[in-house]
């Protein structure tokens, strides 16, 4: 888990990168931005406000060859190793960004390159590289006093409380490609920043697992246990697929097999889906991994635990307590009524 909290910014430089196809060229500062005390907490809010509120799904260098052909894994190196170097070395960043500038819909706009210092992430005190784009630009007014008359002027500016893109490359797993967190405000152009600037893959570590097989047992619930049983069969097993995770610190797949799938008959099902799907999921050869408390808490809140009924009724269950569904909802058919019925039980109403 990352915290920026108490990360700061060492260094600062700015440049302009224009669309190459478009030939619009790009402006290469001097030397460094030099930071103040009015522009610093604006501009650290600026570029970390995304990342505190995208969830955290960690990338990393990868190139079909070796890292050592990786472009952006080298420059980012280099300024690990040499910190002092970083203004020189954003540069070599902003030509790199540069060539690969060249669809038509990519936008020209400013590149912001930081060397920044103490970044906690997973309990430890590392240093980062910060890269960030702003692209769209956005109307506003300014005034000023002329004579006895207040005149108003239209003008264009970056709006702080949202970074087009940006990545925050973390001096952390170097052998492994490091770790990076990426963030695009722009859908249409996420081939080019993530896969042609970046370079990068998804990182498979704990985080990673814990969510693709949260998100396979989710789909094995609708695909499986949805039409074997029913819909509040369908929501117990998530519940209890997620309170499995949530109290546990590593994941075995036939403990969990056990403990979580109730109906026997379902059991050769869910070895079958998984030998189906597995390549979906990144899960084929996957049966026991440390567990992620964030990731289960993550997961846990885009999984449906409501039973939506066509007569407009809802039926909402509680994760924390799923023995409640089991002990107090019944399901039923009324032969007069020709419907289905959920009973359920209980000793008074709660505000």
């Amino acid at each position: 888990m990352i915290n920026l909290y108490s990360a700061q910014i060492e260094s600062l430089s700015i440049h302009r990168v224009g669309n190459k196809s478009k030939a619009e060229g790009l402006f290469v500062s001097n030397d460094p931005y030099p930071l103040t005390d009015e522009i610093t907490p604006l501009i650290k809010e600026f570029f970390f406000k995304p990342f505190r509120e995208k969830e955290e799904n960690y990338y990393k260098f990868a190139h079909e060859q070796d890292l050592e052909f990786h472009t952006l894994y080298n420059i980012v190196t280099k300024i690990f190793e040499t910190p002092g170097a970083t203004h020189l070395l954003s540069e070599e960043i902003t030509k790199h960004l540069y060539d690969q500038s060249e669809h038509p819909h990519i936008k020209a706009g400013e590149l912001y390159i930081a060397h920044i210092e103490n970044v906690s992430i997973d309990n430890q005190k590392v240093d980062a590289i910060g890269i960030f784009k702003s692209e769209l630009k956005q109307d506003f007014l300014q005034f000023k006093e002329n004579g006895s008359n207040l005149e108003m002027m239209l003008e264009q500016g970056i709006n702080l409380n949202k970074l087009d893109k940006g990545a925050l490359i973390l001096n952390y797993k170097q052998e492994e490609g490091y770790k990076v967190l990426s963030v695009d405000s722009n859908r249409y152009d996420t081939k080019y920043w993530l896969e042609n600037f970046l370079s990068v893959q998804m990182f498979e570590d704990d985080n990673f697992y814990t969510k693709k097989y949260l998100k396979f047992c989710q789909d094995f619930a609708k695909d499986v246990v949805l039409p074997a049983e029913d819909k509040k069969e369908e929501v117990l097993f998530m519940n209890r697929a997620v309170n499995h995770f949530a109290k546990n610190d590593s994941f075995n797949e036939s403990a969990f097999v056990n403990e979580v799938i109730d109906n026997p008959d379902l059991i050769p099902e869910f070895r079958h889906y998984k030998t189906e799907q597995a390549p979906k999921y990144s899960i084929e050869d996957l049966t026991d991994f440390p567990i992620s408390n964030q990731a289960v808490s993550s997961q846990r809140k885009k999984i449906k635990n409501l039973i939506q009924l066509d007569t407009n009724i809802q039926i909402k269950m509680d994760f924390i307590n799923p023995e409640s569904a089991e002990k107090f909802v019944e399901k039923g058919w009324d032969e007069e009524k020709q419907m289905y019925y959920y009973l359920i039980y209980f000793n008074k109403e709660q505000n």
